[in-house]
């Protein structure tokens, strides 16, 4: 099972070992720093890019910049949507915002995580600093 399919599953994976995984995060990262880049005048190019960086949106649809995400595809987005600037979202998982929403200035939503204890599977690195 590959990374991938076990993200999708549910289960413990290491995105940072998947290449895959990686290519999508760079790919989905280069299109949101393109995206905040535009002008705000520039309305018919940000939707273009909000439709390649979301997974389904609909109309009436703004996202001030800067906007994050982590593979975009797991993002989907309801008709009549506001999201001040800084938002971020790590969309490891589905993230579905309905109809009619509006989100504050920085704002962040994490499907994200970590375990919150090791097992054998994983290694815990330590670091000695010299003083």
């Amino acid at each position: 099972m590959t990374e991938k399919e076990k993200c999708a599953a549910g289960l413990l994976y290491n995105a940072n070992h998947d290449q895959e995984l990686i290519q999508e995060r760079i790919q989905c990262k280069d299109l949101c720093q393109e995206y905040n880049r535009l002008k705000n005048s520039d309305i018919e190019n940000r939707y273009r890019l909000l439709k390649s960086i979301l997974g389904s949106l609909k109309e009436n649809i703004c996202i001030e910049p800067s906007f994050w995400c982590d593979y975009g595809y797991n993002i989907e987005v309801g008709e009549n949507f506001y999201a001040n600037h800084n938002l971020v979202i790590l969309d490891c998982a589905k993230v579905k915002f309905g109809d009619n929403v509006f989100i504050g200035p920085n704002c962040s939503f994490y499907t994200a995580g970590h375990p919150w204890m090791p097992n054998r599977e994983m290694k815990v690195l330590s670091m000695h600093i010299p003083l």
